[in-house]
Order: structure tokens, then C-alpha cells, then sequence
């Protein structure tokens, strides 16, 4: 097919300022396509109301516009401008409400504007709850008992039915804005009223809960020409009723047979191509975990905050592809860069554990209410890579930037056992540290599983982890102990506290051990081809992939993740620090645990290393 000659001057639309649901990756997805469609020799034209994004910075489009993401200042643009098309699906939710209030207003009919890769009629199809509801009874795709509601009055009535629990889920919303889980009256008639409130077409899901079921989510990609990929599949911790955004979560899926995971990706293959989406889509799934019913949860028809993880998970450059795709190529045409031997089409293999833990704000709102549920929380979030999950898991603790060196947490340890267990009836940021410390205290696996509905297999995990610290505990200086540790995962001073030895004393004994770090490559293939791009994690193997070179290099550490206090205005800085030491013909190495920048726009960067 090739990219289309038609289109000469592109719009795209920014996600806006950063809020909670909304955050840095949309910057990340937004700058990928900016870079992508000029690579094709387009005129880019951006809008953006956030100062502090790369995307905004002069050398991404043609012309920025920093002004209001809304109805007016974007009429006022496209007049001016004229532009052939817009982008609109790159830029989260606010990206496709703003294409939906154009398409509304007749400007795009009266200008005659094309809306680039997912069409208006898709972007409705999976956001409009009752259209989403109607295709999947279509297609025979079991979702939950459920109706559209546009009154409270209609609320009691479905109640009346199916009785409670029941959850809320409004339509165009971002990050579950108003809605919740209700188990009563009150709680019916405040979270109903919120969701329609927030709702821009004053229309709300309310469905029988199946909170307790496994979160699965597949990260799908399509083209014009109906191929489609499954980029990446994930599995939340967590189970259904916390939000993703809020819930920790790994790739790939870890507990899924492989009959049920076919049946998923099947699934969301045949989603995506109903919808009609091009580009890049979200499938969220609900998995019995003792059947094998499934239901549909929800579609976001645009990249969203979990194709960012699925792109620095896989290597994948997701939103890059996307804009092609949106400009006429199909993924039989597009190279991956990470490899520049295969195509696009080619699904991405992984050869090791990704993990994802939110970063909450509650260290600077302490009286806050930090129980989860479907209203997302969470500022930011970090992500590690390891050869296993306790790896990846423990790496990624340490990454929150929180204080803590290990899942470990003075203030719990010093708390009651009944107060913990109590905990435990609802979901909160600490609840990771509230199992440990129960598994260390002597409650059984199965026990903790009953009350939280986490699945066996992470529990166990987590269990494996509290049994290493009490092997570590008995056997001070074990070498292979230790070797065994830090496979695991485990932090220098970690071991050294449960050796009660200092810091320095345990590196010591590494180096004279020869218990070093080596890294590993993100290379989309699991090492079937060689890959082009440096991109890297470490890990306590043999076999170190990453190449030294004879240039003077120079170390930039990451900010960290997004939190109150510390936004994207650093990741910005990183980036133009980056391109000052490549132009000062330098070596750039970048040791970072964000997730959801760096990998597509610091093209000029010669090592990307996500450590710990």
C-alpha cells in the first residue's frame, strides 16, 4: 500500500497537561508520532497545552500551538492551518473526546478533514458503552450482566434485578473518573450521579461485579489491510476491581494455560477487526480463575497508558507504528527498528519478566483514603526487568524512589497481626507489604489467597522471596546463598541487613566472588535476530550482551517516576542533555527506571540501560 500522497499537512492532538490516568507516556506516544509522520515528509502540525513535554519542544512539528486542547482554540487552528488530517488517537482521552467534539461541530465536514487511522465511527464503537455492549453480543463475546443508564432512576431499577455488588463504569471517561464498585444504596446513588456528572454523554455502564476474576489485558495492533498483531499480553496482580492503572502488573501473563491464552488473543484479534481499528488497541479481559468463562471488560480504541508498558515490555515501538499505519502502511511494510531485520508483523517474543508498580501520591496527602478500587489513583508508575519475577518484582520496589530497598517496610512490621489481616478486606497502596509480612509471620499461601483473591502462583512468589530472607538469615556469608540472592533480585543492602552486616561489606564480598551484574538486550525476538538498537537491562547471568566501544561516554540518570512534585518538566531535560552529549561527539549512556520515554525519541542515543 505505501504511505498516501493525498495528505500533505497533519494535525496532531496532544493529551494536555499531565493528571492523574493521563500521564508522561502520552508525550511519549505523541513525540513518537510527530517524529514518525515527519520522517515520512509531512507537515506536522501539534497542539498541546503542556508546556513541559518534549512533544511540545521546537524540532517535533512544524508548528506547535501551546494552547487549550478545546472546541474553540482548535477550530481556530484548523482555519488557520488547513490541515489535511488529524491524529487524534495518540493523544489519550483527551485526543479522542476532541475529535468527537470536532466531528460534532461540522468543522471537520466543512474543511473537509480526515480523521487518520481509527475513524470516528470505531472511536464510537468502543467508547459508546451501549454500541460496545451491542457489538459484543454480536459477536458472541460474553460480557458481563449488565445496562446503560442515563438516570439514577434506571440505576435502582438494573439493582432491582441483579442486586449488589454492581460496578459503574461511565462512558469517555479517563482512568475510571467516577465510577466505582457499589455494594449499597448510598454508595449507589453518589457514585451514579459522579458518573454521569463526568460522563460527557451522560451515559454510564452499570454491570454485576465480578471484582475477584483475573485482570488480562492484550496490547493489539491492526492495519488497513485487516492484518493484525498481538504486541504484548498482561496480567494484573491484582484481581478485577482495581483499576489497571492502580494494579501491579507483569509481562507476560504468568498464570494463564496456554489453551486460555489463545483464547484471548483470538478474542482480541477478532475485537479489533469488528471495531474496525486502525493502529494500536487495548483489550481488557476478566478471566475465571477456576472455569474458563471470560468476559470483556473494555476496548480503548487509541495507545494507551498500558501500550507504553507494552512498548518498553517488548521493545515494540507501538505508537510509531501507529502513526504509519494511520498514513497507509501496513505492518508487512514497516521495519522494526529494534531489529532492522523483521517486519512490524512479526509479534514480539520476551525472554524475560517485566514488572509494573503504580507510584502513589499518599507519602504527600497522608490523610487521603488510599483504598484502590475503579477510580485510578496512581501519579505514576516504574517498571523493571528481570530473568524472573522475583527479580523484576523486587527491582521494581526499589524503582518507586519510596524509601525502600526491599518489600519491607518498618512502620507494618511493627503493626499488629489482626490490624494486617484487616487490612487485607480492602485494597490499598501498601498491600504488597502487608502479605510479606504476613507470609513471614507464618500465614499460609492458601489463607491469603482466600482474602485477597490473588492468584496462587504470585503468592507463592512472594512466599519464595520471605523464604530466601530466612535461608539468608541462617546462613550469614553463604556464598551461594548470596549468588542465589541476587538472582532473586535481592539489593545489597537487604542481604546486608538480614546478615547484619554493612552495605559495603556485601559488595565487597561480590567483587571478590565475582558476583557481578551483567546486561541483557530488549531485542522484541527473544535473540532470534540480532537487534540493532541498545537497549538493555541487568540481571546476575554469564552472558553480558552489552558492547563497550573505545568513545568517552558519559552516564545521565533518569528522574525516576512521575509524582507530586516531580513531573515530566525532568524527563524533558534528560532528553536535551542527552542530545548536547551526542552533539559534543560523546557517548550517552542513560540509566534509567521510566518507563515510558526515552526508548524512540533519543534516537541518537548510543546505550539505553533500565537497571535498578
Amino acid at each position: 500500500m505505501g504511505k498516501r500522497n493525498d495528505v500533505n499537512k497533519i494535525l496532531v492532538i496532544g493529551s494536555g497537561p499531565i493528571v492523574i490516568g493521563q500521564a508522561a507516556e502520552f508525550d511519549y506516544a505523541g513525540t513518537q508520532a510527530c517524529q514518525a509522520l515527519k520522517e515520512e515528509g509531512y507537515e506536522v502540525i501539534l497542539i498541546n497545552s503542556n508546556p513541559a513535554t518534549i512533544m511540545t519542544d521546537t524540532t517535533m512539528a512544524d508548528r506547535v500551538y501551546i494552547e487549550p486542547i478545546t472546541l474553540d482554540f482548535v477550530s481556530r487552528i484548523i482555519r488557520k492551518e488547513r490541515p489535511d488530517g488529524i491524529v487524534a488517537t495518540l493523544g489519550g482521552q483527551t485526543g479522542l473526546n476532541m475529535a468527537m467534539e470536532l466531528d460534532e461541530s461540522g468543522i471537520l465536514k466543512q474543511y473537509n478533514i480526515e480523521l487518520l487511522g481509527t475513524d470516528l465511527d470505531a472511536i464510537k464503537r468502543a467508547e459508546d458503552r451501549d454500541l460496545f455492549r451491542t457489538l459484543m453480543n454480536e459477536l458472541n463475546e460474553p460480557v458481563p450482566e449488565s445496562d446503560i443508564v442515563h438516570t439514577l432512576e434506571e440505576a435502582y431499577k438494573f439493582v432491582e434485578e441483579v442486586g449488589y455488588p454492581i460496578i459503574v463504569r461511565p462512558a469517555y471517561t479517563l482512568g475510571g473518573t467516577g465510577g466505582g464498585i457499589v455494594h449499597n444504596e448510598e454508595e449507589l446513588r453518589e457514585i451514579v450521579t459522579s458518573g454521569l456528572k463526568y460522563s460527557p454523554v451522560t451515559q454510564c455502564l452499570i454491570e454485576k461485579s465480578i471484582a475477584g476474576f483475573k485482570e488480562v489485558e492484550y496490547e493489539v495492533m491492526r492495519d488497513a489491510k485487516d492484518q493484525a498483531i498481538v504486541v504484548c499480553n498482561m496480567e494484573n496482580i491484582d484481581p478485577v476491581g482495581v483499576h489497571t492503572g492502580d494494579s501491579i502488573v507483569v509481562a507476560p501473563s504468568q498464570t494463564l494455560s496456554d489453551r486460555d491464552y489463545q483464547r484471548l488473543r483470538n478474542s482480541s484479534l477478532k475485537i479489533i477487526r469488528a471495531l474496525g481499528i486502525e493502529g494500536g488497541c487495548n483489550v481488557q479481559f476478566a478471566h475465571d480463575p477456576y472455569s474458563d468463562q471470560y468476559y470483556i471488560i473494555e476496548v480503548n480504541p487509541r495507545v494507551s497508558r498500558s501500550s507504553a508498558l507494552a512498548s518498553k515490555a517488548t521493545g515494540y515501538p507501538i505508537a510509531k507504528m501507529a502513526a504509519k499505519i494511520a498514513v497507509g502502511y501496513s505492518l508487512d511494510e514497516l521495519m522494526n527498528p529494534i531489529t532492522g531485520k523483521t517486519y512490524a508483523s512479526f509479534e514480539p517474543a520476551l525472554d524475560y519478566v517485566v514488572s509494573k508498580i503504580p507510584r502513589w501520591p499518599f507519602d504527600k496527602f497522608e490523610a487521603a483514603n488510599r483504598t484502590l478500587g475503579t477510580q485510578m489513583k496512581a501519579t505514576g508508575e516504574v517498571m523493571a526487568i528481570g530473568r524472573n519475577l522475583e527479580e523484576s518484582l523486587l527491582k521494581a520496589v526499589r524503582s518507586l524512589e519510596a524509601g525502600y530497598d526491599h518489600i519491607y517496610d518498618q512502620k507494618i512490621a511493627n503493626t499488629d497481626t489482626e490490624v494486617l489481616v484487616k487490612r487485607l478486606d480492602k485494597t490499598d497502596d501498601e498491600r504488597l507489604f502487608v502479605l510479606a509480612e504476613l507470609l513471614r509471620r507464618g500465614h499460609s499461601v492458601q489463607s491469603l489467597c482466600e482474602l485477597t483473591k490473588i492468584d496462587r502462583f504470585f503468592m507463592q512468589k512472594l512466599a519464595r522471596i520471605v523464604a530466601l530472607e530466612n535461608e539468608l538469615q541462617d546462613s550469614p556469608e553463604d556464598v551461594s546463598l548470596l549468588q542465589k540472592a541476587k538472582e532473586r533480585g535481592f539489593s545489597d543492602i537487604a542481604i546486608a541487613r538480614l546478615w547484619n552486616k554493612e552495605e559495603r561489606d556485601i559488595y565487597t564480598l561480590r567483587m571478590e566472588q565475582n558476583i557481578r551484574p551483567v546486561y541483557k538486550m530488549v531485542d522484541t525476538c527473544a535473540a532470534e535476530f540480532e537487534s540493532e538498537t541498545p537497549y538493555f537491562y541487568g540481571t546476575y547471568e554469564d552472558e553480558n550482551e552489552a558492547i563497550q566501544t573505545e568513545k568517552k561516554s558519559i552516564l545521565v540518570l533518569g528522574s525516576g517516576p512521575i509524582r507530586i512534585g516531580q513531573g515530566i518538566e525532568f524527563d524533558y531535560a534528560t532528553v536535551h542533555t542527552v542530545w548536547a552529549i551526542k552533539e559534543a561527539g560523546l557517548e550517552a549512556l542513560l540509566s534509567t527506571i521510566i518507563q515510558r520515554l526515552f526508548q524512540q525519541i533519543s534516537a541518537p542515543l548510543t546505550s539505553f540501560i533500565l537497571s535498578h
